[in-house]
């Protein structure tokens, strides 16, 4: 049985996979980032809710992929957890 990282390389022998995987890339950086802040601080959804007044549903939809978040809600979101939004470009790299 293949491991999800050979599964995954396997996959990336395509190209056409590749070039999906990294349009998807910076909606799952975000996603992350938002993941891990979150546990970083021992919060569950619940408790972000309440601190910042957005739905627990709609945290877990911008947590799962299903809803993406405007700039303005990435503030709140950073804002209830005492951190502020940082948005950075970086430079492709090159293959």
């Amino acid at each position: 049985m293949k491991t999800l990282e050979e599964f995954k390389q396997e996959l990336m022998k395509n190209p056409e996979f590749v070039k999906e995987y990294e349009a998807i890339q910076p909606e799952m950086d975000i996603i992350r980032a938002l993941i891990d802040a979150r546990i970083s601080q021992n919060l569950t959804q619940k408790e972000l809710a309440e601190r910042t007044g957005i739905n627990q549903a709609d945290i877990s939809k911008l947590e799962n992929g299903t809803r993406n978040p405007s700039v303005r809600l990435l503030q709140r979101l950073a804002a209830g957890m005492d951190m502020n939004l940082k948005i950075e470009f970086i430079p492709k790299q090159k293959v």
